[in-house]
């Protein structure tokens, strides 16, 4: 069954989004009575569709139970990247559960962004993790924040970790053993060439921990299945 994010509730019908309402009636041709599931402030509804071909009204039929997941409150913070390599980012990060990503400008980034460029970028990365958390069945969407500088990072909550190709020794699990009771976790990854040594030192000092990801050296892409996998698994109830 689809799911979608409702923009707003009115008595007992739902306000979707132009682009759903398109999905629902040119894509997924869908007919009057037929139903979807409609997620708002993270509760989640099954709905029946009335008046498709007109102005269409979406009707709760019962509210739903959700399974929880773990409470595992995941920030994810990538260098700009090349679109391709940046959407399936997004897409796969949302699937495995990140809450918010943080696009970080690095030294090796690959992409500069004018204001409004970055502003229709954010939108569009918004948009991808939207529909990866439909896709997904997801009952929140991440954020994707606007695009901020590592001295940025200065206040963020939690544990902290940087993936860096330097470290040797110290690996995720020892990481998190020494934070069992902790469930916010902040994961930088470096651009492709990975991060300049005045960064990493900038990262130490603002308290993020240098973690090894074995011996090979991965795909930027690669890097955050790996990263949120293992989190995933180490967090499972």
């Amino acid at each position: 069954m689809q799911r979608y994010f409702a923009k707003e509730k009115i008595n007992n019908i739902f306000i979707l989004g132009k682009d759903d309402l398109y999905h629902i009636t040119k894509v997924m041709r869908m007919k009057d009575n037929d139903n979807i599931e409609v997620v708002y402030q993270k509760k989640l509804y099954l709905c029946s569709l009335e008046n498709v071909t007109k102005d269409i009204k979406i009707n709760i039929v019962k509210e739903l139970e959700i399974e929880l997941n773990n409470n595992l409150d995941i920030t994810l913070i990538i260098p700009l990247l090349k679109e391709n390599k940046m959407d399936l980012i997004l897409q796969k990060a949302t699937e495995l559960g990140v809450n918010k990503i943080i696009p970080v400008m690095m030294e090796r980034s690959i992409i500069k962004l004018d204001e409004e460029k970055e502003l229709k970028r954010i939108e569009r990365w918004n948009r991808i993790c939207k529909e990866a958390s439909e896709q997904c069945k997801r009952i929140d969407i991440p954020i994707v924040t606007n695009v901020l500088m590592l001295s940025d990072l200065e206040n963020l909550e939690g544990i902290k970790i940087v993936c860096s190709t330097s470290e040797k020794r110290n690996n995720i699990r020892n990481c998190l053993k020494k934070n069992k009771m902790c469930d916010k976790i902040n994961v930088v990854i470096g651009p492709e060439g990975g991060l300049s040594k005045k960064e990493e030192e900038m990262l130490k000092h603002l308290g993020f921990e240098s973690v090894s990801l074995g011996p090979r050296i991965l795909r930027v892409e690669t890097v955050p299945l790996f990263i949120l996998s293992i989190l995933n698994y180490e967090y499972m109830e």
